[in-house]
């Protein structure tokens, strides 16, 4: 344990305490058609867009016109993605006249960033064109995420509108994310990484040589303006194959705290803009706690077991006090590593620092819990809120059960209607992580690419990949060679399950509680702004995640610790 890990920890805890309130007062007012410092320069532009796209602003959408509007959109963007992924060698800016992917890759990765999960089972560098990481992958980084937002927005107006079959406009909620949102944020990010020496350009890869004779490509590319918005939109998908341990997507100290701190800032000001929707702070404190204390639990949890090392290595005197250095930048550390890989599962990120595949068996057991508890510590931008709000309205049916009271959230009476719905929603995790890879490690077509088959880290590289594909978060825990034409599908259709088997659930619970009345709070009002209820909401998601997921955990993780503390190697 070192004095600068734990002031680096503080100062993003501190961070992110401070700074998300005000980030989300300015996102309500962006989002809601408030007038904010960009409103003159971008008003004109969004209802350019809707002349264009002949949208009329002022129409409403019941959920199911919304969730229709939702899909066909993604859908739209999933089919332009694949087309390009498959012809980008006959398109522009292609310097290095790369062949254009394989349908199973091309699905895969189709599917993964319309879904906001940007698993990439290819080497960017060596796989796609500039014209592909631009205009494909690139812009799907900016509509994924404002999905996430429209969807968490209509859910929002399910609490605060009464008697109403509409939940707003997904085109306009989605376009206002990406016009007052996004791209403002992004290119403030983007020319921030430029100064810092991040590659943005078009050039051809570089031939250099080395010290020892040989000769290296150096690959180059318009980089910046990818990382910018992988971070902010919680896309995670890196220009390049080893991500953001790669030194030209990260390359100096600034840069990893402040695309560290990027992964979380949208989606924990997405909690304060939803108390000012709802005309209450304190809604939204609780929930920022219910993020944060876990968050804060796995990351000292992580921290405490990289820093115990590997005792084989140990044994063979390889020196212990730097803790677990296998798999990490030098330049980065174990702290470093560790609140990046808690911050980036926590959230729906999935970039990463660090190799997960070469943490410790308990220190890589923190990014699959994060994971498994459906992100909704902190969660993806606009789908870990709605994801945690699932779970308030769970919580709160609970506790209405317990004591005897009527389970109320926001003023909104919750029955049976919206408790169906959150438990369908709740189960898509389940379904995706335990059938999907369950039917993987039954096949031979599905553990044929593992790199430690028939052990219990074996297990878990292929634990990891489907759940990391179930929740849309993306990150590799690697050992595991996906791109088969087996692999690619199944977690393409994981991807799929775990994004929009969530959403419409989701936008039915919106659309029922909108059609309620509003009803005051009375004395049998079960109050969800204490730490009464905070306590609840934590205990209720982690009792959730450990009775689906203990079973297969204990067969990968904490098998392969407890393995190591008596000496076992396979």
């Amino acid at each position: 344990m070192t004095s600068s890990d734990l002031i680096q920890f503080a100062l993003y805890a501190a961070l992110l305490i401070a700074v998300s309130p005000f980030l989300g007062r300015w996102l309500h007012a962006a989002l809601t058609g408030g007038r904010t410092w960009l409103s003159p320069v971008l008003n004109p532009v969004e209802k350019g867009i809707y002349a264009v796209c002949g949208v009329d602003p002022a129409k409403d959408q019941d959920w199911r016109r919304y969730a229709g509007a939702m899909l066909l959109v993604n859908l739209a963007g999933f089919a332009v993605l694949y087309l390009i992924l498959r012809t980008q060698h006959l398109l522009p800016f292609n310097p290095q006249s790369l062949p254009g992917l394989s349908s199973h890759l091309a699905f895969n990765t189709a599917m993964s960033f319309a879904s906001n999960t940007n698993w990439q089972a290819y080497g960017g560098e060596t796989t796609m064109s500039y014209f592909s990481q631009m205009v494909g992958l690139t812009v799907q980084n900016f509509l994924s995420p404002a999905t996430g937002i429209a969807v968490l927005l209509a859910m929002i107006r399910g609490f605060t509108r009464r008697e109403s079959n509409g939940i707003g406009n997904f085109y306009v909620d989605m376009t206002r994310s990406v016009v007052h949102v996004l791209l403002p944020l992004s290119l403030i990010m983007a020319l921030f990484l430029v100064w810092q020496g991040m590659p943005q350009n078009l050039s051809a890869y570089v031939e250099a040589n080395t010290v020892e004779g040989a000769k290296q490509i150096i690959a180059q590319g318009p980089v910046a303006s990818q990382v910018a918005i992988k971070q902010l939109g919680t896309n995670g998908g890196g220009f390049f194959n080893v991500n953001s341990a790669h030194p030209y997507e990260n390359p100096t100290p600034l840069t990893n705290f402040v695309e560290m701190f990027a992964i979380l800032a949208l989606a924990a000001a997405l909690v304060f803009a939803f108390g000012h929707l709802v005309k209450d702070k304190r809604q939204a404190w609780a929930l920022f706690w219910a993020m944060f204390i876990p968050f804060i639990a796995f990351l000292a949890f992580a921290y405490w077991a990289e820093l115990q090392g590997n005792p084989f290595l140990a044994a063979a005197g390889v020196d212990p006090s730097m803790g677990n250095m296998e798999g990490k930048e030098v330049r980065f550390g174990v702290g470093n590593s560790v609140l990046w890989a808690t911050a980036t599962t926590a959230a729906s990120n999935g970039s990463v620092n660090a190799m997960h595949d070469s943490f410790t068996a308990l220190g890589g057991l923190v990014p699959l819990v994060n994971m498994m508890l459906g992100e909704v510590i902190f969660g993806g931008v606009g789908s870990g809120l709605y994801g945690m709000l699932v779970f308030a309205i769970l919580t709160v049916f609970i506790a209405g059960l317990m004591v005897g009271r009527t389970p109320e959230y926001l003023g909104k009476k919750i029955e049976s209607t919206e408790v169906k719905f959150a438990i369908l929603a709740i189960l898509i995790m389940p379904i995706g992580i335990l059938i999907s890879g369950g039917v993987a490690m039954l096949l031979p077509q599905g553990v044929a690419g593992l790199q430690e088959a028939g052990s219990p880290h074996g297990f878990t590289e292929l634990l990891y990949a489907y759940t990391s594909a179930t929740a849309n978060n993306g990150s590799a825990f690697a050992g595991l060679t996906a791109n088969t034409p087996f692999t690619n599908p199944m977690l393409g259709m994981c991807m799929w399950l775990g994004r929009y088997g969530v959403i419409v659930p989701v936008l039915a619970i919106a659309g029922s509680l909108a059609a309620k009345k509003i009803v005051p709070a009375s004395s049998g009002t079960f109050p969800t702004h204490g730490a009464l209820f905070v306590g609840l909401l934590i205990g209720v998601i982690f009792i959730v995640g450990a009775l689906t997921f203990f079973p297969v955990l204990a067969l990968g993780p904490l098998a392969e610790h407890f393995s190591v503390a008596v000496g076992t190697q396979f």
